[in-house]
Parts: C-alpha cells; sequence; structure tokens
C-alpha cells in the first residue's frame, strides 16, 4: 500500500494526490491531514501501524512538506519513501507565523510558533538508510533550494531534474518508477 502525504496547504484531493489515486487506484491512500504537525504525524502513524498490522507493505510518497514527514516516518518504521521536492528544513521554510491559505479549499489557518517547535522534533538529522529512499528534486523549484535536499539525502536514489517547479512537473512521467522502487 502507498501512503501518499501531501505538502503545505494541501490536501490528499490535490492535483498530485489526484494523479496518484488514477494511476494507483486501491494501492494508494491520500488522507487530507491536519496543518499541526503533531496531529499530522499522529494520523499518518496511526495509518502506518493499522496497514502493518494486517500485514500490509507499506510504501510512502511525500511531496514537500510531505516528504518532510515521510523522512521521519521511514526513518522511524524502516519503511521505503518516495520523496518529492522535499521540504528537508521545514521548520525553516515554514518560519512564515501568521495567516495561511489552503490551496485545496481556500481556507485560512494560523501558522504558530509551537507549529515550528513541532515541526522541529520531527527533524532526522542522521538517516538510518538513505537506500530505503528514491528523492526526486527539479531545479527550478521556487519554493525550496533543491540542492539542500539533494545533499542530505545524497545516498539515496537521487534523481536531479533541470527545469520543472515546485509541484514537479509529469510527475506522473515516474509513476511506473516508483512503483518498482516501492515494490523492491
Amino acid at each position: 500500500m502507498i501512503l501518499y502525504i501531501h505538502g503545505f496547504g494541501s490536501s490528499g484531493f490535490g492535483g498530485k494526490a489526484t494523479l496518484f489515486r488514477d494511476y494507483f487506484e486501491e494501492e494508494v491512500i491520500t488522507p487530507s491531514l491536519s496543518y499541526v504537525p503533531a496531529l499530522a504525524i499522529d494520523t499518518l502513524e496511526q495509518i502506518i501501524e493499522m496497514l502493518l498490522a494486517k500485514d500490509e507493505k507499506v510504501g510512502l510518497v511525500g511531496s514537500s512538506l510531505g516528504g518532510y514527514y515521510s523522512i521521519y516516518l521511514a526513518n522511524k518504521y524502516d519503511l521505503k519513501a518516495v520523496l518529492i521536492n522535499p521540504a528537508v528544513n521545514a521548520y525553516k521554510t515554514l518560519d512564515k507565523i501568521g495567516m495561511a491559505t489552503n490551496y485545496y479549499d481556500g481556507t485560512s489557518f494560523e501558522v504558530t510558533q509551537e507549529h515550528l517547535k513541532s515541526l522541529k522534533s520531527f527533524e532526522v538529522k542522521d538517516i538510518k538508510n538513505q537506500k530505503n529512499f528514491m528523492t526526486l528534486l527539479q531545479t527550478e523549484d521556487e519554493v525550496l533550494d533543491y540542492s539542500e535536499a539533494a545533499e542530505k539525502l545524497s545516498q539515496s536514489e537521487l534523481i536531479i531534474e533541470e527545469g520543472g517547479n515546485h509541484s514537479f512537473e509529469n510527475i506522473e512521467s515516474y509513476f511506473r518508477k516508483i512503483s518498482i522502487f516501492l515494490e523492491q
């Protein structure tokens, strides 16, 4: 089972989540997560633990902030993970206290200092097994510096594409490769 983890201000019904559901059908779960980091991680841990209790093989796919969460969860549960333009320093990247917008439904929410502290608590300084990771980066990401992820995940299966953007243009062209990686 693939657990798709969306980025900041997105949802389980966002553009990439929909592409993953269309391609992987019943083999993917795309939950909409709380903007509160501790609640998002708690939800993801409950889903992972439920799947593992059923002897399901679990693979993670995380985009942006979802990539940050995926690093934490893959490290904790020894899972394979595909990271799409991951926010490897999310607590620094999101250091914008105040109101933010959910890109899917247009609602607003507040980012607080407590949220940033919570994000920092999920930071993984030393990744146990980088061979469990495939990292997909595009150099023209307008939100994140791709070189930070390339450096932190240099021992992962690292794919760097020139151009692109933060949402990772043409992600669907990697679906077969993602599937093979997670199945190995």
